[in-house]
């Protein structure tokens, strides 16, 4: 039976990963995306991400494991749920190659590469139509495969505290939004074809409401305060893991140094701030 909290924390989840399609839009109905809204929202939702894993949810997991372990006991464990988070995806990251990793920095350079001809009007930047076809299916891929753990994350976060959920899912879609964006461009450059290049953007976002249908199945019958605890511990590991590796290096090749700086502080303000005022 589900309950009403399950169903509110996947629909979070759901409005989460679907922003890759409002990425998709983005890419698709501008000329160009705009390189600072890139960089400042990129930086934005970093410093939600980091402030978020490190001020509430590594404390809150370290709360049960504490109780269960002993106060040495249970920080160790939660240090080694988050390192574990940490692991878990910079293997992923290892095994997807670098040119369409979702969590490699492009510069802008590279993303306005794409659109120096429009479609029909002339010869194609990267004449191999099929090769930018395959190039946007496998990016596709490589960002569901990341998403399905940021699902379950998003999920887990609701589930537990259903306004630190707002604020993960808030970060993550932010995020998400310039996978879109690299999914959508090299699709629609291949097939001239707006319809497509949405689809496949929006359908990589299905990956993360997957992650938790498929995650939270088989961890449902196991779930205890512990159990909660570590994995709120790797979820901190994670987001903190994409924030550096991902979200502030893409956020200062889109833009200024200074532009994604401010963008990270901002985000953490609004987090400290939320936090005070809704927690």
């Amino acid at each position: 039976m589900i309950t009403a909290n399950e169903l509110s924390a996947f629909g979070l989840t759901v409005f989460a990963g679907l922003a890759t399609g409002i990425g998709s839009v983005i890419a698709l109905s501008t000329r160009k995306p705009s390189a600072r809204f890139l960089s400042i929202s990129l930086g934005f939702s970093a410093g939600v991400m980091i402030y978020v894993s490190l001020v509430e949810i590594f404390q809150k997991a370290r709360i049960p494991l504490m109780e269960a372990f002993g106060e040495r006991g249970g920080s160790w464990a939660a240090v080694a749920g988050f390192f574990g988070g940490v692991a878990v995806i910079a293997i992923i990251d290892k095994l997807i190659p670098e040119s369409i990793n979702p969590h490699e920095a492009h510069t802008k350079e590279e993303v306005a590469a794409h659109e120096t001809v429009p479609p029909g009007t002339g010869t194609l930047r990267h004449k191999d139509q099929k090769r930018l076809l395959r190039m946007g299916m496998f990016t596709a891929l490589a960002v569901g495969i990341h998403n399905f753990p940021e699902g379950l994350a998003t999920f887990l976060a609701a589930l537990q505290e259903p306004s630190l959920g707002v604020a993960i899912a808030f970060a993550i879609a932010i995020h998400n939004i310039p996978e879109g964006i690299s999914v959508a461009v090299p699709v629609f450059y291949a097939t001239n074809s707006r319809a497509k290049a949405f689809w496949y953007s929006f359908a990589s976002g299905l990956a993360e409401p997957a992650g938790v249908l498929i995650g939270y199945t088989i961890l449902k019958p196991f779930v205890n305060d512990v159990v909660f605890g570590v994995l709120f511990a790797s979820v901190a590991g994670i987001m903190v893991y994409i924030s550096v590796d991902e979200l502030l290096p893409a956020a200062r090749e889109y833009g200024e140094h200074h532009l994604a700086i401010g963008g990270l502080f901002a985000g953490m303000a609004v987090m400290a701030v939320s936090l005070i005022l809704f927690m």
